[in-house]
């Protein structure tokens, strides 16, 4: 008898008539099981029962984004592509801003069904209150939540609040967001956590610009991201794009304005989304002038003319490229932003790089 065997007929002893509740891993056959679609609540955009991150720069309103969202889904409302939704309830924990004189302001001025939205509050036992902690009481919400029923999102702003450890482990993050991956599975609820892009990463993939390590972006099935972005006319604009999606399309987005509107009745104002037009395009592409200091947008801008202008007459191999921009005083870095800038995107073969018809 091997030591497998001796331990099965160890533990079968040990339960004794009861074996059919020996420990063991379920193995589920293929043709047991019943396929299902994926439950959008917007279509191609936020996905029930699946975990979502929401990432900026500072100042780019990701919060007043997603609580616009919420506002949409409490009123069964119109998504920013014109698709109506199923109305539902919403959950949200904050850990910057309140709910009081920011969040729920923010929820009415998008015209939000305030008996629909939950908040997070303390944590209670006996005698001891405490501010609710995402990294340890998350179990506990969920049984409290249980009896709300038709949950359809659940905010969690700042998502890296969920992380005990080094929010920049791997190992360690995917721990401590299976709590939530978890919750969005039992509720059937989009999990919408709220990040930020990690200092001076403009001009890179958004997913890999998302602070902490990358398991925040690898773990979540839809990322999204928020930013402001400068057009060719000098002029400031906002961009709502889908970065990555492992369950649907990915790329376009929305253009957007922060709006501030005076609540009836109140001299309260709060902030408000208003979205603008569909947008085309790769996360990178569409984000490439994106957060960037004035003074390296300048650099980029004039990069980008000098390439168009090199390319103007075709294609050049990326050494040529390379070594014409080291003699005009351009840095590598400098002068592949500005491919990124021009949407040019190199063929494998011989890596050419030319411009986009």
């Amino acid at each position: 008898m091997g030591f497998d065997d001796k331990a099965v007929a160890q533990a079968e002893a040990r339960w004794g008539e009861h074996s059919e509740n020996l420990p063991g891993v379920e193995l589920i056959r293929g043709n047991e099981l019943k396929i299902e679609p994926i439950n959008w609540i917007w279509n191609g955009w936020l996905a029930g029962g699946k975990l979502h991150i929401l990432a900026g720069a500072p100042g780019t309103g990701k919060t007043t984004i997603a609580v616009a969202l919420a506002a949409t889904i409490t009123t069964g409302g119109r998504w920013p592509d014109g698709a109506t939704c199923e109305p539902g309830n919403v959950l949200v924990w904050s850990g910057e801003d309140d709910p009081k004189d920011t969040l729920l302001p923010r929820f009415l001025a998008q015209g939000g069904d305030s008996s629909r939205v939950y908040f997070v509050g303390d944590y209670r036992e006996g005698g001891e209150v405490r501010p609710f902690d995402p990294a340890t009481d998350m179990q506990l919400l969920q049984k409290n939540i249980s009896g709300i029923g038709d949950i359809r999102l659940v905010i969690v702003d700042p998502v890296v609040n969920t992380v005990t450890g080094d929010s920049h482990k791997n190992t360690e993050v995917r721990r401590a967001l299976q709590p939530l991956v978890d919750m969005a599975q039992r509720l059937g609820a989009v999990v919408l956590g709220i990040t930020h892009f990690s200092k001076g990463t403009a001009g890179r993939d958004p997913v890999e610009r998302v602070t902490g390590s990358i398991a925040f972006g690898a773990l979540a099935r839809i990322v999204l991201a928020a930013a402001k972005t400068t057009t060719d006319e000098g002029t400031d604009k906002r961009l709502f794009v889908r970065s990555k999606s492992n369950i649907g399309p990915d790329g376009g987005g929305f253009e957007y304005e922060l709006n501030q509107v005076e609540l009836p009745n109140t001299g309260i104002y709060a902030s408000q989304v208003l979205w603008g037009d569909v947008i085309e395009g790769t996360a990178r592409e569409l984000l490439a002038t994106a957060d960037v200091p004035d003074d390296k947008r300048t650099e980029r801008e004039a990069a980008a003319r000098w390439l168009q202008e090199v390319l103007a007459d075709g294609p050049l191999s990326a050494k040529q490229v390379r070594s014409q921009s080291e003699q005009a005083g351009y840095s590598w870095a400098t002068i592949r932003r500005a491919k990124d800038t021009l949407g040019i995107k190199p063929e494998k073969t011989g890596w050419e790089w030319d411009l986009p018809s």
